[in-house]
């Protein structure tokens, strides 16, 4: 302390710069990177996409706001967690899924995946991954059922199974192909025809999402476009999407260059399926992900590959969102064990010597 102050001077660890960010503009901004995907999976699918979108962000808002006013606390639904989580959920459930299953997966996802655990900033893993997870092990059938993309009529009607009633079982969607006049569709995504047949699909259409699958899972163009603008605006830790698919990406050159004829390309592995979803907007989710630099390579690591062997050896042809899964859990001792050495501090080992 200075003789010439009264004043003490206060030390305080880093960081010491600060930046006019709240999670309220971040959280703000991540929805506006998914509002172009969420557009192409609109016009991609339809009507029933859009009910979808509606659906499960204002059944997960709610959902956050009843709980908050039932245990007594301020509802944190402006901060746009909630919203996102919705929009995410709808993104990655087949386009013709059930409204009512749709419903539940929400309430489950946000109660037991987020506000269970204390709210933003203390839950474990993503709760629109965990909403799917419900889903999948709950509507294992309406999960793996899927449409045709650009489908005649799509903005006309609503594919049938949209609304089933509840506890029903979902109408085939046979009658309503030939009336909208579509032949030759075997419901099978670009993942299921390589795993089963062994049959790829053309790097072009994986890119602009003229394919079936997931209502937002099927543009890896407009994904990048979306996980870019939050890097620019440095809102996303960049490390994490970059390890993911680099991953990814290695390891699947391993096994393509093993057997061409068996194992999918590497560029098939990044642009098919979920893996580009979820490695910019789901495994990035700031709770769920490690605090350090090192850890977040780590933790990008690990979910890659972890995708890969699930899909090449695991009896689902995806991955992705068990990986993440995985990926949650083991962030806290990640992040544990990746903290930097205090300023001062020795190793144990060191001190014993």
């Amino acid at each position: 302390m200075s003789a010439s102050s009264d004043k003490p001077v206060q030390l305080h660890t880093s960081p010491h710069l600060h930046q006019p960010l709240t999670v309220e503009k971040i959280m703000r901004h991540v929805v506006y990177a998914m509002l172009p995907i969420c557009v192409w999976s609109v016009y991609q699918f339809g009507l029933s996409v859009l009910a979808l979108l509606i659906v499960c962000t204002t059944v997960c808002i709610g959902t956050e706001h009843l709980i908050c006013r039932w245990s007594g606390k301020p509802s944190t639904v402006n901060d746009w967690s909630a919203a996102i989580t919705g929009i995410l959920l709808a993104l990655i459930l087949p386009p013709g899924f059930p409204i009512w299953m749709a419903v539940v997966s929400a309430v489950f996802g946000m109660a037991v995946g987020k506000m269970f655990w204390g709210g933003l900033g203390f839950n474990v893993m993503n709760p629109a991954l965990v909403g799917r997870a419900f889903a999948q092990a709950a509507f294992t059938v309406p999960m793996t059922t899927w449409v045709p993309s650009m489908a005649p009529g799509r903005f006309t009607q609503f594919i049938p199974s949209t609304w089933t009633p509840p506890l029903m079982v979902p109408r085939p969607i046979t009658q309503w192909l030939e009336q909208v006049a579509v032949d030759g569709f075997t419901g099978a995504t670009p993942l299921a025809l390589m795993k089963y047949n062994q049959e790829s699909t053309e790097t072009l259409a994986l890119l602009t999402g003229t394919i079936t699958g997931s209502a937002g899972e099927t543009s890896a163009l407009l994904i990048l476009l979306g996980g870019l603008y939050l890097i620019a605006r440095k809102m996303m830790d960049w490390r994490i999407p970059v390890s993911i698919l680099g991953s990814a990406f290695i390891l699947s050159t391993i096994f393509y260059w093993v057997d061409p004829a068996v194992y999918p390309s590497p560029l098939f592995t990044l642009f098919a399926g979920g893996l580009m979803l979820g490695a910019v907007f789901m495994a990035s989710d700031m709770v769920g992900s490690p605090e350090t630099a090192k850890g977040a390579w780590i933790y990008g690591t690990l979910i890659g590959v972890l995708t890969v062997i699930i899909r090449l050896f695991g009896g689902l042809n995806e991955g992705v969102m068990y990986a993440i899964l995985l990926g949650n859990a083991a962030s806290p001792l990640i992040s544990k064990m990746t903290q930097p050495r205090k300023y001062g501090a020795i190793k144990k080992r060191e001190a014993k010597a």
